[in-house]
């Protein structure tokens, strides 16, 4: 099967740094794909660049079969993206978020679907984002990323500031849509959530890829994540 995105040698810079180093990955469609590693492990520049919000600095990006490495604007229109939380506006709604993806709050919500449930994005519609707490932000950035229709989404990080009821719905809903064909890339530091619901990943240290997380490896971590957690933890502190 071939991949629906893949990146070979792939290295971003930020401020004059390089802090990806050649990464290769590649993605299948209609799969959950999770990248993990410590702080500054380069996960954020990585999924950014490939969103189209950095630009590469080198390599090769292919989605469905097209290389768009150099090419920001395409590569922006291929994913779903959720903005990041604490940067939504203050004086806009909840309900104008997601218009200003998916044209009307109206058209937005059926594409949102089951995640707007599972995060409760109706309850925040009328709310302005100035009163939103942290996580109630984080829901509508989220909410945001599938609004727009996109078959393929990155989340950076999606259950950071949900509370253990709003992560274990949103987690549950996001598997149903993978298995309903959607493409989903996301950061992760719950190493229990990559263990039992991803189908693949990546391990980043200092920007270069330290373990690949083939479907072989993942399944067995299902299996016994308490195992994987330490064997993880490990490589990790290495």
């Amino acid at each position: 099967m071939s991949a629906a995105i893949r990146l070979i040698g792939a290295v971003v810079d930020r401020g004059g740094q390089r802090i990806v180093h050649g990464v290769d990955l590649a993605v299948q469609s209609g799969a959950w794909f999770g990248l993990i590693g410590a702080n500054g492990s380069g996960k954020t520049s990585l999924l950014r660049a490939l969103a189209g919000r950095l630009p590469f600095a080198g390599g090769t990006c292919s989605i469905l079969g097209q290389d768009v490495a150099s090419d920001r604007v395409v590569r922006a229109a291929c994913f779903g993206f959720a903005p990041p939380a604490d940067k939504l506006p203050d004086s806009l709604r909840g309900r104008d978020i997601l218009a200003l993806v998916g044209g009307t709050v109206e058209a937005a919500l059926p594409k949102v679907g089951a995640v707007g449930d599972a995060l409760g994005v109706r309850a925040l519609l009328d709310r302005w984002i100035g009163d939103c707490s942290a996580g109630m932000r984080q829901r509508l950035a989220i909410a945001a990323a599938f609004a727009g229709g996109h078959d393929q989404v990155i989340l950076d990080e999606p259950f950071n500031w949900l509370d253990p009821v709003a992560a274990f719905d949103l987690r549950h809903a996001l598997r149903q849509r993978v298995d309903a064909g959607l493409t989903l890339l996301t950061a992760l530091h719950d190493l229990t959530t990559l263990a039992v619901a991803c189908d693949a990943g990546l391990m980043l240290a200092e920007g270069k890829v330290a373990m690949t997380l083939e479907e072989g490896i993942l399944r067995d971590a299902a299996r016994d994540p308490h195992a994987f957690e330490r064997y993880t933890i490990d490589r990790l502190r290495a």
